[in-house]
């Protein structure tokens, strides 16, 4: 087997083994894959042998396969920056220049407090190892309605982050086809808006595969356009003749609460941490691969926002691709990847929903009838999210929003919360003041930047309608 092949192989070991705890995005912003194996159905349904017991009043599947627990430390390390680096690397270069050069200090200060919170969610796991995923840890804390809480925050930013990739697509579409015009007499939409329902439409039908383990090839494809995104921007400078030499602002204190949802969300990963912790040779190590994750995703974040802000001064799009020279090969290059990373992304975000909506279904059920179904509720909801992205064609304050509403809890707060009613007689009183201070200042950036995002997003929305 090739190195590359022996690599996708690592990344997809749980698809394939039938061991489906969580696999989510990415992202750009990291690949997201939220699934639940909650009963024995779910061994036939996917062609393996197994069967079900109780522990801890929790689920477990066993199989008669060999569990994955084979990644290495630095196949876990791919692992998580591959979840990671994502769709919020296009707007750091726009947060920094907004927010000013020293708003670089939040955008490192937040890896370190998503690294730790990381750490939490590792240490919760240990506590019983009937948890798989993200939301078998808020059952432990806090039982049922710890299990709701967290599954309702990870749908909604699963479902906002579709909506910000479809807006990604619509409008790197508009640069690589300029010039184009599309016109359909009984659809009053803009050449842009029809070539976005078509490249959505011709993604469509990867919402109806029931395989697995081709989804999450899909998944490895996103990484590799992410990590082509940053070197083209890179090349830009060496070869694109654009000098960075443009200053940056200090500080703009206005700006900060809207930016740091756009740099929360490009940490946006722990909802696919206890999937990676769970595959782990040696999950001892878990705390040493989350440094070393973020310590290089917040090296590249910072280094392509500096470059980013640096090259194209105030007039940095919210994209960086938006604001790359449009005749240069790199930047050709950038916009396709940009454009095919949401096409690879809708499969993968909505499987964690269609295999629960799938158990929810009755027994009697024939599969061909499950598979209709499904298929005619994320077809649904594929056409909604599109109709959303149409209708709010507003990147920045989308994303910032979504970092502000949801993955300031779900990076931030949450874990925080749940270790501290996990393991709080354990606690020190540093350690207990250290998770107390992050909670808030998690939840200080979540209520300041959904206002300002929200307000940012309206003003928007009333500009528009005025013209």
């Amino acid at each position: 087997m090739s190195a590359m092949g022996e690599l996708v192989n690592k990344c997809s070991t749980c698809l394939e083994l039938g061991h489906l705890n969580q696999m989510a995005t990415q992202t750009i912003h990291g690949v997201q894959f939220a699934a639940r194996v909650s009963n024995c159905e779910t061994c036939v349904e996917m062609n393996k042998k197994g069967k079900c017991r109780d522990k801890n009043k929790m689920v477990v599947l066993e199989s008669d396969y060999q569990r994955s627990e084979n990644s290495s430390f630095v196949h876990s390390v791919i692992n998580m920056v591959g979840m990671l680096i994502g769709l919020g690397q296009l707007s750091t270069p726009y947060a920094l220049e907004k927010g000013g050069w020293s708003s670089a200090f939040i955008l490192v200060g937040l890896g370190m407090a998503c690294a730790y919170t990381s750490h939490l969610l590792g240490k919760c796991l240990q506590e019983d190892a009937a948890s798989k995923n993200y939301q078998d840890i808020g059952e432990q804390a806090f039982g049922r309605r710890g299990r709701i809480i967290a599954s309702t925050f990870i749908y909604l930013e699963i479902f906002f982050a579709l909506v910000s990739y479809t807006i990604s697509l619509s409008d790197n579409l508009s640069l690589v086809f300029a010039g184009s015009h599309i016109e359909l007499p009984w659809l009053h939409l803009s050449s842009t808006q029809i070539l976005t329902v078509i490249a959505v439409l011709v993604a469509l039908p990867s919402i109806w595969l029931r395989d697995l383990s081709s989804i999450s090839f899909l998944s490895f494809g996103g990484i590799i356009m992410s990590l082509l995104i940053f070197t083209t921007v890179g090349s830009i400078t060496v070869f694109g003749g654009v000098k960075a030499n443009k200053s940056i602002p200090v500080l703009q204190l206005s700006k900060i609460p809207e930016i740091s949802g756009l740099y929360l969300f490009s940490y946006a990963g722990h909802i696919v941490f206890p999937n990676i912790y769970k595959a782990m040779m040696d999950p001892s190590k878990f705390t040493k691969v989350s440094i070393t994750s973020f310590a290089l995703v917040t090296a590249l974040y910072s280094a392509l926002s500096f470059l980013g802000a640096k090259l194209f001064g105030p007039s940095v799009s919210s994209q960086i691709t938006l604001s790359m020279p449009p005749h240069h090969l790199a930047t050709k290059i950038a916009l396709w990847a940009t454009i095919l990373t949401p096409m690879t992304k809708y499969a993968l975000e909505f499987a964690p929903f269609a295999v629960q909506l799938e158990h929810s279904l009755p027994p009697s059920m024939s599969t061909r009838t499950k598979t209709l179904v499904r298929g005619a509720v994320g077809s649904t909801l594929l056409l909604l999210i599109l109709a959303l992205a149409l209708s709010l064609p507003y990147f920045e304050h989308v994303l910032g929003l979504t970092g502000s509403l949801v993955s300031s809890f779900i990076c931030l707060v949450f874990p925080c919360v749940f270790y501290l009613k996990i393991c709080w007689h354990r606690v020190g009183v540093a350690a207990k003041v250290l998770n107390v201070m992050v909670i808030v200042v998690g939840g200080v950036f979540g209520i300041t930047g959904t206002v300002s995002s929200s307000r940012s997003l309206i003003e928007s929305i009333q500009k528009a309608h005025s013209h």
